[in-house]
């Protein structure tokens, strides 16, 4: 199997101000396209050498699967949680579910911009399937700090080509704008899913 880069759901201009048309065409067009290509590239690898016997390469393939593929998956979700009619509050079941598990939206918001702040790759809110809980998780490069069973249920990539060129190392200000363009209607719709099949 092949993995492609699917095109974005909206125009690369259509964050401005808060994440400019440049920054979206180098992370996405770059960035992003490099990772499925890593992701490709391992796998032929491991293809490879379980048809030849040799697996002296294998290990190091293995590193790079689970590095580029969550690279892709988790930019996957970064672009689908974003849009440029975003920036309203979570409603509904997840709105409920943020408040019971963390007190409050604020509550939530605020642990949510420390992970933010800490982490060397990705602030994830996921649903934990173990604790049946929402959690926030610090994920530095792709996979490094991920929960086993957490599924991303919200993802903010805080890689610097994220928002160097835009916000320089402001990255607290990145964070705030991202808050103007995230659409719920993605993270809502992927936690009723993860709840209906988990709970």
């Amino acid at each position: 199997m092949s993995y492609e880069l699917d095109p974005l759901p909206y125009e690369y201009d259509a964050l401005e101000p808060h994440i400019s048309e440049q920054v979206l065409e180098w992370h996405h067009d770059t960035h992003h396209q490099g990772y499925v290509n890593g992701w490709n590239a391992a796998e032929e690898t491991l293809e490879a050498n379980r048809d030849a016997g040799d697996f002296s390469s294998s290990g190091g393939a293995i590193r790079n699967v689970t590095h580029n593929s969550s690279g892709h998956i988790l930019h996957d979700l970064f672009w689908q949680n974003m849009s440029p009619e975003g920036g309203d509050e979570p409603e509904g079941a997840l709105a409920d579910r943020i408040e019971e598990d963390f007190g409050s939206y604020d509550a939530w918001k605020g642990e949510f911009e420390a992970a933010a702040s800490a982490a060397s790759g990705w602030a994830l809110l996921v649903y934990d399937t173990f604790s049946n809980q929402l959690r926030n998780v610090v994920v530095d490069k792709h996979d490094q700090g991920a929960v086993w069973g957490g599924h991303p249920i919200l993802a903010l990539d805080v890689w610097e080509h994220s928002y160097y060129h835009d916000y320089g190392p402001a990255r607290g200000e990145f964070v705030d704008n991202f808050f103007e363009v995230v659409d719920w209607d993605e993270p809502s719709d992927r936690y009723e899913q993860a709840v209906e099949l988990f709970e």
